[in-house]
């Protein structure tokens, strides 16, 4: 007996159970690589038309890691088709991970600090960006961040803890 042919239908529904959960994602790293919301959509929506075109080559290891590595790979194609230098990203999801405060100084203070580290991501080299960016932001585990940016685990491992180290000289915490 011969195998059932994959209808456009199969695809459709790979691809909404595959990609579709992971598009916030997708934005957030594609914004932190682009540094612009505009440039973000148009690099998501070229990944997830690359991502419907590849659905039948999807291994089933991680579909968060599959889909974010199309994204990274999008957008650093789409930053060298536009000839544009990898920008400085936002950090709103960061202020997102900052205790809410109860008292207009300490909510002042902490947009402040908020806008610092802002500054320091998006002042770091895009390799060291982009990881700190799947592990402190998304919450991403090293082997999903290691298939994205298509790298062995310890040079992730590597990258984060210079990353981390650039952040904190950034910030002031290392003398």
């Amino acid at each position: 007996m011969e195998p059932k042919p994959v209808t456009i239908e199969d695809d459709q529904a790979r691809f909404a159970t595959i990609v579709l959960p992971h598009m916030a994602q997708a934005y957030r790293l594609a914004r932190w690589i682009t540094g612009n919301p505009t440039d973000a959509q148009d690099v998501v929506q070229e990944a997830a038309a690359r991502a419907f075109r590849s659905i039948g080559t999807f291994a089933g290891v991680s579909p968060a890691a599959w889909t974010l590595a199309i994204v990274r790979n999008t957008a650093n194609s789409w930053l060298r088709k536009h000839r544009r230098e990898v920008p400085s990203g936002d950090a709103e999801e960061l202020a997102d991970k900052i205790d809410a405060t109860e008292t207009p100084e300490s909510d002042l203070l902490r947009k402040a600090d908020v806008e610092s580290v802002r500054r320091a991501v998006a002042a770091l080299p895009a390799q060291y960006r982009e990881v700190i960016v799947l592990r402190e932001i998304d919450e991403l585990d090293y082997r999903e961040i290691a298939r994205i940016v298509d790298a062995p685990i310890g040079t992730v491992m590597s990258r984060l803890a210079r990353a981390r180290r650039l952040l904190m000289h950034a910030l002031g915490e290392v003398r």
